[in-house]
């Protein structure tokens, strides 16, 4: 395999975040050598996550086995999904906003027709469902534990007690019309055909519409993280991989 230099577009306080919790980890575990230092580890962990390079290629960028790749990536990942933060966290975090954004997004799986519980007919692809909370500037707060692509938004919402968590903190949050009959504080656009709404029901919609687009910036903060983009690896390994990326965001945006 050729090997040559390549970037990762990630904030170095990222990369610094990401190597002091490694080091924390080596000296809890006693740990006196490995092949690559935690630096280089966490450096490793961020092109997977970033760039969503496969073990075989980083294993040949790094010198060192295919097992070895797997090893230290699912070893950070896991250090750091437990380190992101929990919805009542992010709640109380956003205590003190005006309101909140509400969307749900599809992260692509590789799964066959067969796989019917992956399979979003919303999306017309297989993949899992992502809740996404975003503060009154689209700037990402906290994305929720994968579920299946064919659970609606709405249920997904309730799965997850986000109604009730925004219900209880008094926090207005603003949603599409897949979050139908959620109630709490959610505020939704009125239903309808656009030319049978009143005049003052389209402008309701529209001033709905320009505040909730601003959580497609969120959305898109969670895949600028390639990896997230076309998943291969088990549904059981997802939620871990979201909540490792929420933790890198945050991080680099302190």
């Amino acid at each position: 395999m050729l090997v040559y230099s390549s970037g990762v577009d990630v904030s170095s306080s990222a990369l610094r975040f990401l190597a002091a919790r490694l080091r924390e980890r080596r000296r809890t575990l006693g740990t006196r050598w490995r092949r690559l230092s935690a630096g280089r580890q966490a450096l490793l962990t961020l092109a997977h996550l970033r760039n969503g390079q496969p073990y075989a290629q980083l294993a040949a960028g790094f010198g060192v086995g295919t097992t070895t790749v797997y090893r230290y990536v699912n070893e950070a990942v896991v250090l750091l999904a437990a380190l992101a933060p929990t919805l009542a966290d992010a709640v109380r975090a956003a205590s003190m906003k005006a309101y909140l954004i509400l969307d749900g997004t599809l992260l692509p799986i590789d799964r066959i027709a067969a796989d019917r519980p992956f399979y979003s007919g919303k999306h017309k692809k297989h993949g899992m469902n992502v809740q996404v909370i975003a503060d009154p500037k689209g700037r990402l707060l906290w994305a929720s534990p994968a579920l299946a692509g064919a659970v609606h938004d709405v249920r997904a919402a309730r799965e997850h007690g986000i109604i009730d968590a925004l219900a209880e903190a008094g926090i207005t949050c603003w949603a599409d019309k897949g979050y139908q009959g959620a109630g709490g504080t959610v505020r939704l656009p009125y239903r309808g055909r656009w030319d049978r709404l009143s005049t003052g029901q389209q402008s309701v919609n529209r001033s709905h519409a320009k505040v909730r687009a601003l959580v497609e910036q969120a959305i898109a903060t969670l895949k600028s993280w390639r990896l997230l983009r076309k998943l291969r690896c088990s549904t059981t390994r997802i939620t871990s991989l979201v909540q490792a990326v929420l933790t890198l965001h945050l991080a680099s945006s302190d």
